[in-house]
């Protein structure tokens, strides 16, 4: 195949190789963009045509990249990406709408005292969020957009830490140290670290156990017992004297609250400064 052109191929071309490439197949390829398969295989003919070099290799199971097409794909993603996102910045319009997913409890706690500080900010910007009842759940959510718990590394995202998780003995006001202790199951660390840690001996949590700190909180505000509570979490009941904290050590832990999306998103500078300041106004 002897090379003719030179310069820029079109770029209806350069997308279909694009989507080829990174769905590893011509059929994918012509679902994402409603052509059929044959118009994805001319598209990509025609570019083979144009630079003078086999960019796929044909096989009866179906098709993979040769070497050359494995070193072209990543620079005509970046070469899209740079143009979509510098369109984006030069004529596309202010962002008009922020969705966000997590859990109900960090809806609850999070989101919604954020809200007046964030439209401060952000006047004509519509907020949704999407609850999901597990952690494990968001990896699968189609809202990119995430409020996650954890250390703050998962593969593929960016992200930004709201708050760091603190634990502290909390109860509802006249509930006193020694009452019944409010058992919660689950990664944080429980009263018998919490004993270890500051050194109060041992503890024997009651007999109310809960798998949700949203749960744990809500039984510590209805007066059954003291809890190991989440700072960032039980905020607005701290302030409101709905509860109150002990006058007793904190826990400090590894793990937080985190802001987090995929790192092929939120790449021009105004979908950028839309998380910035939700962000700001998740941190209060």
């Amino acid at each position: 195949m002897a090379k003719e052109k030179i310069g820029l191929p079109p770029l209806d071309w350069l997308r279909v190789f694009e989507a080829a490439g990174r769905l590893g197949g011509f059929s994918a390829a012509a679902r994402e963009f409603g052509l059929t398969q044959a118009a994805v295989s001319q598209r990509i003919g025609n570019l083979e045509a144009w630079l003078g070099r086999t960019l796929f290799v044909r096989e009866a199971r179906g098709v993979s990249l040769t070497v050359e097409g494995e070193s072209y794909l990543p620079l005509v993603q970046d070469s899209l990406q740079a143009l979509e996102r510098n369109t984006e910045d030069l004529f596309g319009k202010s962002p008009r709408e922020l969705r966000v997913a997590g859990l109900s409890s960090h809806i609850h706690a999070l989101v919604v005292p954020s809200l007046a500080r964030f439209h401060e900010r952000q006047p004509k910007v519509r907020i949704l969020t999407d609850s999901v009842a597990r952690r494990s759940s968001l990896d699968e959510e189609r809202t990119w957009l995430q409020i996650r718990y954890g250390r703050g590394v998962w593969p593929g995202r960016d992200a930004e830490l709201i708050a760091a998780e603190v634990l502290v003995p909390m109860a509802a006001p006249g509930v006193v140290w020694r009452a019944p202790l409010i058992d919660l199951r689950g990664e944080r660390p429980g009263w018998r670290d919490w004993a270890q840690k500051a050194d109060q001996g041992d503890v024997t949590p009651s007999n109310i156990s809960f798998d949700s700190m949203e749960h744990a909180l809500t039984a510590a505000r209805q007066g059954l017992g003291v809890a190991l509570g989440s700072v960032p979490l039980a905020k607005a009941d701290l302030q409101t004297g709905r509860l109150r904290r002990l006058n007793l050590p904190e826990l400090k832990t590894k793990d937080g609250y985190w802001l987090t999306w995929p790192e092929e998103r939120a790449k021009s500078k105004k979908q950028r400064a839309l998380i910035a300041d939700f962000l700001e106004a998740l941190r209060g």
